[in-house]
């Protein structure tokens, strides 16, 4: 939520209501509750004329959010938007929708589901959250690790790019964890995983990567960390893993480019958020973390909680919320299927590849610097409403 100021009374302005309502005969404080009620039509009707000042969500493409869902998925929003999801018991069928949900993207990111690994993953309110989560995860098997070896555990660290989105500060300032950034280069705007892993030490808790980068799309190459972090890990006895922020690419790579390894078919990789609000094409609310293995996520970050009478295990930062965001999540996999992502993946790549021609030729133009083709987004709008 962004930071609001506290008004004082002498600096309260009032809202004027000319057009609610003829009821409305006085004018309304804008910062103090107002003594009186008024008549619902008229709060409704000065609240909408506002929010008229809003933008149209619709023309929206600077947040990569999704603004558009099918009729028949807004009416199983509004049913279920008075559902608490934390009442486990009163609410076990929405429950269970999660557990699908995060079963179908374990499937989707190639989790290894043998008797000896079980991926495990839970819903969030977005993929901030959902790092917040897996950071604090990584944080407590490093200290864990450190105490049993009879080493300081005080100055862990992280490393991603310096283009990280600002969740990866918000988690290395709020949870005491330094963050190292690989600086970025000319015509390389990405991580560089050489530098990356040169960057690694001892209390380095774990690498970040990026599926899709916030400034220009680009995914990082998770295959060359992997790579390089084992034969470092191999040199100097360390176990350093791999999280893959995948908020943006996590529900584009597996159509467009299934043949890329950057999930759970590399063995560091140990956990992987990814935004349902996103390309997983439902409203602003919702993400997901999956945990490669349930060793991966410390028993000690969970919370057993009993308040309704049966065990209901938790790992959150949040305790009440809606069930409407995940039940929405459950409709596009089912509705959408693998079929229609595919076919979406074969438009996507001919929109990326009119992209990635106009993208070069603006870099031969603006600098006739070194072309750098790695894999991306596109930044198009698509309708469903034909499939």
């Amino acid at each position: 939520m962004v930071l609001s100021k506290a008004y004082s009374s002498e600096s309260d302005v009032s809202l004027h209501s000319t057009f609610a309502s003829r009821y409305v005969r006085t004018s309304l404080p804008r910062f103090k509750i107002p003594e009186n009620s008024i008549p619902k039509e008229a709060a409704y009707q000065i609240i909408n004329d506002e929010l008229m000042l809003d933008g149209n969500p619709r023309l929206n493409l600077a947040s990569f959010v999704t603004t558009w869902m099918e009729p028949e998925c807004d009416r199983l929003i509004m049913a279920a938007i008075n559902k608490n999801y934390v009442d486990m018991d009163e609410y076990p069928v929405t429950t269970e929708l999660q557990n699908r949900c995060v079963n179908m993207i374990a499937h989707l990111f190639n989790a290894p589901l043998g008797d000896s690994e079980t991926a495990v993953g839970v819903g969030t309110v977005g993929s901030s959250e959902a790092i917040m989560l897996a950071g604090l995860a990584f944080k407590r098997r490093w200290q864990n690790k450190m105490k049993a070896l009879g080493k300081p555990y005080d100055k862990p660290n992280i490393v991603t790019g310096a283009n990280v989105q600002v969740c990866w500060e918000k988690f290395a300032r709020y949870f005491e964890v330094e963050l190292k950034e690989v600086k970025l280069s000319e015509g390389y705007y990405v991580m560089n995983p050489d530098k990356a892993v040169e960057m690694v030490d001892e209390n380095t808790i774990c690498v970040a990567a990026i599926l899709g980068s916030t400034l220009n799309g680009e995914f990082e190459d998770v295959k060359r960390l992997n790579d390089l972090l084992l034969e470092k890990n191999a040199e100097t006895g360390w176990d350093t893993p791999i999280h893959v922020d995948a908020a943006s690419g996590g529900f584009i790579a597996p159509f467009l480019y299934p043949e890329l390894e950057w999930d759970f078919r590399l063995p560091l990789v140990k956990s992987i958020n990814v935004s349902g609000h996103k390309y997983g094409l439902v409203y602003a609310g919702i993400g997901w973390v999956i945990w490669r293995n349930k060793e991966d996520l410390p028993e000690e970050l969970i919370f057993h909680i009993n308040y309704l009478g049966a065990d209901q295990p938790t790992f959150t930062l949040n305790f009440s919320k809606g069930s409407s965001q995940i039940i929405a999540q459950y409709y596009q996999l089912i509705r959408l299927g693998f079929e229609v992502c595919e076919e979406n993946g074969i438009v996507s790549k001919t929109e990326l590849d009119v992209q990635r021609k106009f993208t070069d030729a603006w870099r031969k133009f603006v600098a006739n610097k070194k072309k750098t083709n790695g894999v991306c987004l596109e930044m198009v709008h698509y309708p469903f409403s034909k499939f």
